[in-house]
């Protein structure tokens, strides 16, 4: 019993901590493991009883996956989890067992293949949670990591239908394999029987009782008895309760079954990992330090290498390619029930035993860490000319569509239930579009239905301004996910400013954001909702229409709840995590003071956005209104790329003129028989300087004068409304007959 106390103590008081320290949970729970164990503190002398929860654990772990098990979100990504899940295990176990018998690590080719299957599984648990917290589970990296999750999750019930007969001798582990795939397929059906005939009515009969300790009772039974009976036929408790889930997840009553045993499951896995913390020997991973760091780097690299190319040849783009083999580059938590399961069976010395059990446990310590540096890997590779080059390169379209329209369409960015809906009324007035989605499923989609679109990233320039944004009128942004959601807004602004943009919010902390990076018009689904409501039931109890466009205009303030100052905090780091930023201490003598934000034309003449103010008095202003007035000792958080920050130094540092104070600004395109074609800026017969132009997908920041003027230019001018109406009547009337 005080083993038991003290492994849900520890488990309390290291994951309380981690999350204090901003740490990963599971750190936590390793580490607590590790200090009351029989190496740290010696609270725990008997295994036996830390093993039973700890298998507990897994089980309801495994069960609780099954029942969260969904084929609807295996469709989305069906080909790479498929195919590309399926080709990673076999490529990680074939090539583990080239290297462990070439080495000597293991003694026989059944060792290898099993430390191959060791080796294959990646962490459900902990990147899933990292998603979660980074709210990125719906982002196509998310979903491909999810995709291939899944089918390692499914493939580890077939390992451990097999175990047994890996330490049969080599001739007879073909009948051996036969036997236990046989009893796999008798189970199968076993499980279809249950599923069809006998869980239904046995659920409903439990939820009837209208009693939740009876309903929970009964789906435990029926999870550990489904567990119970795999193990006796042979295969695996752990894969009969992953069955067990799997059956549940296809009949009625799966929220109500997952409501009533998450929490058994969370205390149960917290336990498991407290109990892998038991079993590691500091001394023994301190003598074998360096040859444990070389396993973690050396499992972390061939990951990597094996689960990028595979991504990229199933035709995803090279950046969710990258972040999908960072984050699947670990050991998964399931290897530990593998690798105990196999030193029953003597397919592991002891010594590969505990090398396994603490480079399992290192590499699902970093992977957090590596998941939360990614934006940054990719912010440090944007700004570097080299790879910023090779990134921009491969982010080109998969696949285009044949008579793409370039003048006068509106693009679409998604064509999830959002942006489909958005095209179906845009094609019911006639009007042209083209879509940008990087679902294979989707485009699939838009082929059968004859939808002019681009099969890729929708944030990516190239797709961009392939779709010719240049000549659309409008764009609607309709993605997934916060990060894509603004990386795209602020790209298509960057290549044509004036578009009309209307992008939805994923989540209410989105909105000032996407307001800040220049959006015109920022929905939000669930206040959009609340609205429209609202107008039907005023309308019905005979009360003054609502101000629905006036909520609006004001950013939904008078539905969103009053957010403290941590909080706001917290969504700046968010936006400044996942996208390129930087303090900025305003010098002394800059030519800013006294302007406000919109007067300085920030965004427009630098394409920086300014995120926050730090006053020197100390207060802080997030997301500042354009009316702001910039102060002397400001400290300014800008959201921009390389050349964007350089050119608001020039700005600031009074290297580049600020525009007259009642100056207003326009981009004015140059038609090809324009008389202005072929003249340098400096010799062009317009009233007003040229202070930027906008050439394909390039953005010349304030041109030299020698600069020539091609056909097609966008030019960004400066000046009087008068004289900007005469320019712009000016270009239009003269040109070439």
């Amino acid at each position: 019993m005080t083993e038991l106390i003290a492994i849900f103590a520890a488990a309390a008081v290291g994951g309380v901590l981690a999350s204090v320290l901003s740490q990963p949970i599971i750190l936590g729970y390793l580490v607590a493991g590790l200090i009351v164990g029989p190496f740290g503190l010696g609270f725990i002398h008997h295994y036996e009883e830390v093993e039973t929860v700890a298998e507990l654990g897994v089980t309801f772990l495994l069960f609780t996956i099954g029942v969260e098990f969904s084929f609807t979100e295996l469709q989305k990504v069906k080909n790479i989890s498929l195919g590309g899940g399926g080709l990673q295990i076999t490529l990680t176990i074939g090539l583990t067992i080239l290297v462990s018998v070439s080495l000597g690590w293991v003694d026989s080719i059944p060792q290898g293949l099993f430390l191959g299957e060791l080796l294959s599984l990646s962490s459900t648990a902990v990147v899933l949670k990292a998603l979660m917290e980074q709210n990125e589970t719906n982002t196509l990296h998310g979903q491909v990591m999810l995709g291939i999750l899944i089918v390692q999750d499914l493939a580890l019930g077939l390992m451990l239908a097999v175990l047994p007969a890996l330490n049969q001798p080599l001739d007879q582990i073909g009948i051996a394999v036969g036997i236990a795939l046989v009893k796999l397929v008798l189970f199968a059906l076993g499980a279809f029987v249950l599923w069809k005939w006998v869980i239904p009515p046995y659920l409903g009969l439990l939820a009837r009782t209208e009693s939740r300790e009876l309903f929970l009772l009964g789906v435990v039974a029926l999870c550990l008895g489904i567990a119970l009976i795999t193990g006796k036929i042979g295969l695996s408790t752990e894969m009969g309760a992953f069955v067990a889930g799997l059956i549940i997840s296809e009949v009625d009553y799966v929220d109500q079954t997952l409501d009533y045993v998450e929490p058994i499951r969370d205390v149960c896995a917290a336990a498991f990992f407290v109990s892998i913390g038991v079993l590691i020997n500091p001394v023994f991973l301190w003598e074998n330090l360096p040859v444990i760091l070389g396993l973690v780097a050396l499992v972390v690299v061939a990951k990597f290498l094996i689960i990028t190319p595979i991504v990229l040849l199933f035709r995803y783009p090279l950046k969710t390619a990258l972040i999908a083999g960072l984050g699947l580059a670990q050991i998964g938590e399931f290897s530990f029930v593998l690798a105990g399961e196999g030193r029953k069976f003597g397919l592991l010395s002891p010594d590969v035993y505990l090398m396994v059990l603490g480079t399992t446990a290192v590499t699902l310590v970093i992977t957090p860490f590596i998941l939360r540096a990614v934006p940054k890997l990719f912010e440090w590779a944007e700004s570097t000319a080299g790879l910023k080059e090779l990134l921009e390169k491969a982010d080109v379209p998969l696949e285009v569509s044949e008579e793409l329209p370039f003048q006068d369409h509106t693009i679409v960015c998604g064509y999830g239930r959002v942006g489909s809906n958005i095209v179906r009324l845009l094609r019911e007035q006639g009007y042209p579009v083209v879509v940008l989605e990087q679902s294979e499923q989707q485009v699939e989609k838009l082929r059968d239905q004859g939808i002019p679109y681009l099969f890729g990233n929708a944030a990516s320039l190239q797709l961009l301004e392939k779709a010719g944004i240049a000549g659309a009128k409008g764009i609607a942004v309709a993605l997934p996910d916060p990060v894509s959601t603004r990386l795209c807004v602020k790209r298509a602004l960057s290549l044509s400013p004036d578009i009309d943009l209307v992008t939805r919010a994923n989540a209410e902390e989105d909105i000032e954001t996407l307001y800040q990076l220049g959006a015109q018009v920022v929905v939000q689904p669930e206040f959009e909702a609340s609205l429209e409501l609202s107008a039907l039931l005023f309308n019905g109890l005979g009360l003054p229409p609502l101000d629905i466009d006036g909520i609006r205009s004001s950013h939904y303030l008078n539905l969103r709840p009053d957010r403290t100052p941590e909080q706001i905090e917290k969504e700046v780091r968010s936006v400044t995590r996942t996208m390129n930023s930087k303090r900025y201490a305003l010098p002394p003598d800059s030519t800013l003071i006294g302007t406000t934000i919109e007067k300085a034309h920030i965004r427009t003449l630098t394409g920086v956005t300014v995120i926050e103010i730090g006053r020197a008095d100390g207060e802080r202003i997030e997301y500042p209104d354009p009316r702001t007035t910039i102060q002397k000792g400001d400290n300014l958080l800008l959201v921009g790329g390389g050349d964007d920050l350089k050119a608001f130094d020039d700005l600031a540092t009074g290297k580049i003129p600020l525009p007259a104070k009642d100056a207003s600004t326009v981009w004015l395109k140059v038609p090809k028989n324009s008389a202005l074609v072929g003249e340098s800026v400096e010799e062009s017969s317009l009233e007003v300087p040229v202070q930027a132009i906008r050439r394909g997908g390039k953005y010349i920041r304030f041109p030299d004068a020698k600069d020539k003027i091609e056909k097609g230019d966008r030019l960004l001018l400066f000046g009087n409304v008068e004289t900007l109406a005469r320019t712009a009547l000016s270009i239009s009337a003269n040109c070439k007959v």
